[in-house]
This record gives structure tokens, C-alpha cells and sequence, in this order.
């Protein structure tokens, strides 16, 4: 056997350009087999299915590039629940645009390593200027704000609490009932005291209650709300929770890995007033931001505020190389290698700008505020709320909890439809996300017939 052809270098497009061919065959063909948002009969039959499929994980003798690319390729396609379709609407999993998968590709080919400027000169010059831009939509009236890319909001929440940690000791964690499960992930892995978790509001962190808390609890406190719940997706009252943070010298940490990409569209940023007063914030960009993962964001309005995240090694950031006007990179991640994510996002941003971000945030809203009338109009259905962002909450009126939960089930088995489920007000609620600008009217009306069709069998 030939030794196998490199993706990079002058020659590496030429070797690759055949095998793309095959990988978007296969995934034509593999979504035409699908034939819905979720291949049909369940975990056993997916699993038979890839099985037969992919056949010998390691042979002794390989099958080649293409049979393997094929077979593999149209095998997870056809397995795969597909957030491009319209019917698959559960989870803040995101249908990446179709520039941002080309742009990672050529991320992929090229496989800087950020964690050194050797391996990544150009990767890591477009990555400072890309977070501090980002940082910048964040902080616009900071005068050095900085940002770092994270594999997505559970690394930001972390950051978040271990920065608050290096300044001030072992802060007291407050958050909301509905916030985010790794910010308490995020207190057990760094040995801080158990999050104290106010009683919400309407679905949102009360105010009164965490001047109660900041009260009673000694300091250092780190408070952490959140701008787009999971569950929800609710802003909590930035404002009003800042204002307490200042009046009682805690911190404030904000949680926006849903809601932050509200920043992009003049029509809603604000509902994000209050975010710039965040001591830190976590935002990512493959929710409402269309990316494939990962494509998570750190900010700080300060960049001397990730001074705790430095670290030395001989290898990758020698003294004398920094002294000499090698940039250090190791400070910008608590991972050493990781992949050059801001090439996606950099052409995403170029290509379609503020005005072109905004329009895909007003559309996927809208489609949610569309589908809350239609089930506001529907009288076997009933409406948990208004949305706030893209995430909507319903269920039928004569179902109880058993039954909310197998409605769910049984769409997924038959692979007809993908929602998502939440607990809100003591009640189990299916959830419909909606991050697909290209929705239409139909679409929203069949995912309300689909549950109505299940309802009584």
C-alpha cells in the first residue's frame, strides 16, 4: 500500500479534493436514507444498523480511503439526528452554516496547534483580534477588554469561578434555581463551598432573594446569573443584579452561552443591558452563532484579568522567546493543544457582519414568538410563556406528566420529530428550540400536528 497523501502543503488540496466529493456524497445520500430529523426505531436498531455498516473497526488489511470514507461517512449520516432539519428542535444544538464547516476544513488541513507561536503564527494573530472584537461587542465602553475561545460554556463557567477563586479565595458561590448544571460542576472541581441557589422568580433569578442571601452569607461572594436559561431560556434582571453585586462588593459572572449572540441584532441586544457590568461573561457562538462546536467565548473587561491563567514551560514559551517578541499563547487556555476554532468564526463575522448575524438571531426568535400564537390559538394546547429568546414550552391539555414524557419518546423512536423536555412550575413541558433560520410556517404547524397525532396513542 502507497503511504496515504497529507492534507496540507501544495499537494494536499489536490489529494483532498476527490475525497471531499465522496464525504458530501455520502452525506446526501446518508440524510436521503434518514429520510427525518432522527433515524427510526430507537437505540437498538441504530446501533445494529452502524454496526453492520462500519463492519471491523481495525481489519487486518484497511479497505481504502474511499470505501472507508463512503461506508463510515453515510453510515453516521444516515444515524445522526440533524439539526439543519426543521423537525429537530429539542436541544441548543445548532445547524452550522455551511461557510463556517467549509472555513473549518481548511482549519483542519492546516492543524495549527494554539499553544505556541511557532505551530500557529498567522491562527494565533487572527485569534487576538478576533476575541478582543468579540470582547469588545461585550465590553464596548472598557478600555482593554480581552477575551479567550473555550470549548463552550461549561469551560467558561469554569473560568469564570477559578478567576473569582485566584482574587479572592474560596468565594461563595449564588446563582438561580435554573442556572447552568456545570456552574455547580464547576465549585466541586475547584474545591469551593456548594453554590447557594436562590429560589427563582417568574423563571428567573429573584433580586429579593439574593439581596437575602448576599446579606446573610459572608463574603467573597461570586454571584452568577444567567442571559438564556436551558430550560427556559430567560434573561435574569442584569440590571437590578448588578446594582446588588455593587452594593454588597460581590462579583458578578453571567452566564450568556445561549442569550450573548443577542448582542449581534439591533432589535434585541436590549435585553442584554446590564451584561457589560459582568466581571466576567460566557458566551458561545455555536448556539446563536451557527458554528460548528466548539466555538465558546471567555470575556473579561479587563485583559489583565487572565493574568492568573499564565503558566511557563521551556518547550513552548521559553523566557527568552517572549523577551525576544514571540507571543505567549499558553495563558490563553487552560488546554495546551487545541484547534484553531477562530478561523470559523473569523469568516462567519467577515462574510455576513453585525447586520447579517443579527437578521439569523431576529429570524430564529421570531420563529419561536410564531409558534407560541400557533399554540396560544390551538385548544387541545397549552403555552407555558411568552418566549424570551428561541425556546418554547408547551404541552397538550389533557396530558399529565406520563404522558407529556411518551409523547417525547414515541417521536423519537419513530424518528419523526426531536423535542426537547424542561420542568417548569412543577410541570413537565416539552421544549421546542428554535435555531433554524430557514423555518418556515409549515414546519412550525407540522411540529404541533406531530404532537397532536401522538397524544392519544
Amino acid at each position: 500500500m502507497s503511504t496515504p497523501p497529507l492534507a496540507g502543503g501544495t499537494t494536499g488540496p489536490d489529494a483532498l479534493r476527490p475525497l471531499l466529493d465522496i464525504v458530501l456524497d455520502a452525506l446526501r445520500d446518508g440524510a436521503a436514507d434518514r429520510g427525518g430529523p432522527l433515524p427510526p426505531g430507537g437505540p437498538g436498531p441504530v446501533a445494529a444498523r452502524l454496526s453492520e455498516a462500519a463492519g471491523a473497526v481495525l481489519p487486518e488489511q484497511g479497505t481504502g480511503a474511499e470505501e472507508a470514507l463512503r461506508s463510515l461517512v453515510r453510515a453516521l449520516t444516515h444515524g445522526a439526528a440533524d439539526p439543519a432539519d426543521p423537525l429537530c428542535a429539542a436541544h441548543l444544538h445548532t445547524p452550522p452554516l455551511a461557510l463556517a464547516v467549509a472555513a473549518d476544513l481548511a482549519a483542519s488541513a492546516l492543524n495549527p496547534s494554539m499553544d505556541s507561536w511557532d505551530q500557529a503564527p498567522a491562527a494565533s494573530e487572527l485569534e487576538t483580534a478576533v476575541v478582543r472584537a468579540l470582547a469588545h461587542e461585550v465590553y464596548p465602553a472598557a478600555p482593554a477588554p480581552d477575551a479567550l475561545f473555550t470549548t463552550g460554556g461549561t469551560e467558561s463557567n469554569r473560568l469564570g469561578l477559578l478567576l473569582a477563586r485566584e482574587r479572592h479565595g474560596a468565594v461563595q458561590v449564588i446563582c438561580g434555581a435554573a442556572t447552568h448544571h456545570s456552574v455547580h460542576r464547576a465549585a466541586w472541581l475547584l474545591g469551593l463551598p456548594e453554590p447557594v441557589a436562590v429560589p427563582a422568580g417568574p423563571g428567573v433569578l429573584d433580586p429579593a432573594g439574593l439581596d437575602e442571601a448576599l446579606t446573610d452569607l459572608p463574603g467573597p461572594c461570586l454571584v452568577v446569573a444567567t442571559a438564556g436559561t436551558t430550560d427556559t431560556g430567560r434573561i435574569d434582571p442584569l440590571p437590578e443584579i448588578a446594582d446588588l453585586c455593587v452594593r454588597h462588593g460581590a462579583e458578578l459572572h453571567v452566564d450568556a452561552a445561549y442569550g450573548g449572540p443577542l448582542l449581534f441584532s439591533d432589535k434585541h441586544r436590549g435585553l442584554l443591558a446590564g451584561l457589560e457590568r459582568a466581571d466576567s461573561v460566557t458566551l458561545d457562538l455555536h448556539k446563536l452563532g451557527w458554528q460548528p462546536v466548539a466555538a465558546g467565548v471567555f470575556a473579561v473587561p479587563d485583559r489583565s484579568r487572565l493574568g492568573p491563567l499564565g503558566v511557563r514551560t521551556e518547550y513552548l514559551n521559553a523566557d527568552d522567546d517572549t523577551e525576544a517578541g514571540l507571543p505567549d499563547l499558553l495563558g490563553r487556555s487552560l488546554s495546551t493543544t487545541r484547534r484553531p476554532d477562530v478561523l470559523k468564526v473569523a469568516v462567519t463575522l467577515r462574510a455576513l457582519g453585525r447586520a447579517g448575524l443579527g437578521e439569523l438571531v431576529d429570524r430564529v426568535c421570531a420563529a419561536a414568538g410564531q409558534l407560541a400564537d400557533l399554540v396560544d390559538q390551538h385548544p387541545g394546547l397549552e403555552l407555558y410563556d411568552r418566549p424570551a429568546l428561541s425556546t418554547v414550552l408547551f404541552r397538550p391539555v389533557a396530558a399529565d406528566d406520563e404522558q407529556t414524557a411518551r409523547i417525547r419518546r414515541v417521536l423519537l423512536t419513530e424518528g419523526r420529530a426531536v423535542f426537547g423536555r424542561a420542568r417548569a412550575d412543577g410541570r413537565l413541558w416539552l421544549k421546542a428550540t428554535l435555531l433554524n433560520p430557514h423555518a418556515t410556517t409549515g414546519d412550525l404547524e407540522k411540529l404541533l400536528e406531530l404532537v397532536e397525532g401522538s397524544t392519544h396513542r
